[in-house]
């Protein structure tokens, strides 16, 4: 239980990062960051089929508010969006075969 507490911990962390880049407007760290968290509780997702109930209690207690906190980092992200809604334009050159062209 000692390794997954110390996972919940580091992600814990990776979530405090993220949210505090997220505090001082710069969202691009934010974003990696809470990636990486995201992994974290991936990683102990996995972990939880071996592990006892009891260990599962403890975790599980633990586990729900960093969940919850990295949700609510991750909506605090500003959406990506195009730069342009145009179409692409064609390269004239790009569909000539030589073969053809000569």
């Amino acid at each position: 239980m000692d390794a997954e507490l110390k996972l919940l911990a580091d992600t814990g962390l990776l979530v405090t990062e993220a949210e505090e880049a997220l505090d001082a407007g710069d969202p691009g760290p934010a974003r990696a960051t809470l990636e990486r968290a995201g992994e974290g509780l991936a990683e102990l997702r996995s972990r939880w089929p071996g592990l006892p109930p009891s260990q599962r209690a403890v975790v599980g207690a633990a586990a729900g508010p960093v969940r919850a906190r990295l949700d609510a980092a991750l909506t605090r992200l500003p959406k990506r969006v195009a730069l342009s809604e145009g179409r692409p334009e064609p390269d004239p050159e790009e569909d000539v075969d030589p073969a053809a062209a000569a």
